[in-house]
């Protein structure tokens, strides 16, 4: 009976890591981004110069389209300078001396690198001191971790359904001792949070079978082994939804010099333009994403997670940290982007006027 009673924790002890839970549930995109960081150095700094680094080809590939570009442009000139003399077409020479001096490269990457990198250090920053200022009490990481312990107390709790009598009680108590462990971890990183006590009142209650839970609260307290699996997917969908900001956003600084380079054809809407835009639409959506999910975290936080007889399920948040936040935050980074390459385009004629 004691043999098989352990076999069963050591399966679950391996299915699911307090530890690991722990650590998960306390990951923010602040460790994505610096995950991401010597990328960004490898790829846009180190060994710039070269042909054989892939931003160096890339670079090389948009200085053939400024070349190529330059007779389109020189024609649009020449055709302009018979047309309104002199006044339009000299302010249009900025843009060749633009175009040398962003694909320029002095050794230690080219000027269009460099002010990337610190185009994508400025919304990092940005981003920091939103998610600092807006999740000063970590209620993004408590509102995880509010449903993450439910599901490995539940995930401890399940083998001993199949169980009767002596068998289940003892199981009971085992599995509280290890609960018990992860409880003491939250303990320590977040203080005495009510829904730690209220899910420790829980577990004592059903270990000493005091029958104080009711049957549709410890079914849900179970949970099922489907629900956990969903759980854990919509939660590493919002990582990878991270992930995929990051890459994006790499990938968009890389499109850089060719942006550039094709910035000489005399076209209205300049790429150089639509590519600044799309840099900082993914900005957006990171720094979107982050305060819609701690401003989330805060409503569960400071609602069900401070009331003692509440008992919520916390299933609709990793659905919307999931699913329905990426989805908000890119039509607001697509919006805001919109409004960027509009006053972008509106300030660039602006200028071309008056010059």
């Amino acid at each position: 009976m004691q043999l098989a009673i352990q076999l069963i924790f050591a399966q679950v002890g391996a299915q699911v890591g307090i530890d690991e839970v722990l650590n998960n549930g306390a990951a923010t995109s602040l460790s994505i981004a610096d995950g991401w960081n010597q990328q960004w150095l490898n790829l846009l700094q180190n060994n710039t110069n070269t042909t054989t680094s892939l931003y160096g080809a890339l670079t090389n590939l948009g200085i053939f389209f400024a070349v190529g570009t330059l007779l389109f442009f020189m024609i649009q000139f020449l055709r302009d300078l018979i047309s309104y003399e002199y006044s339009r077409p000299i302010s249009a020479l900025i843009w060749p001396f633009v175009v040398v001096i962003l694909l320029s490269n002095s050794g230690k990457g080219s000027i269009l690198s460099n002010l990337t990198l610190g185009l994508r250090g400025l919304l990092n920053t940005v981003n920091q001191q939103v998610v600092v200022s807006a999740d000063a009490g970590r209620m993004y990481q408590q509102a995880l971790n509010m449903s993450i312990a439910e599901e490995v107390t539940g995930s401890f709790l399940r083998p001993c359904q199949s169980l009767t009598g002596e068998q289940q009680s003892q199981c009971f108590v085992q599995a509280a001792d290890k609960v018990n462990v992860l409880l003491q971890k939250y303990r320590n990183t977040y203080g005495k949070k009510i829904w730690i006590n209220r899910l420790q009142t829980k577990l004592d209650n059903i270990r000493y079978n005091k029958g104080f839970v009711s049957e549709t609260s410890f079914n849900s307290l179970l949970g099922s082994t489907v629900q956990t699996s969903i759980k854990n997917f919509l939660v590493s969908l919002q990582y990878a939804f991270q992930n995929l900001i990051e890459a994006t956003m790499l990938l968009i600084a890389l499109l850089g010099p060719i942006a550039v380079g094709g910035s000489l054809l005399p076209v209205g809407g300049k790429p150089i333009f639509a590519w600044l835009t799309g840099f900082l639409s993914i900005g957006i959506a990171k720094i979107s994403f982050n305060i819609i999910a701690v401003l989330t975290a805060a409503v569960i936080v400071n609602g069900p997670g401070q009331n003692t007889t509440a008992d919520p399920d916390l299933m609709w948040f990793i659905i919307f940290l999931g699913i329905l936040a990426p989805i908000l935050s890119l039509l607001v980074a697509a919006a805001g982007g919109f409004a960027v390459f509009s006053g972008i385009s509106n300030t660039a004629s602006l200028v071309r006027e008056r010059i």
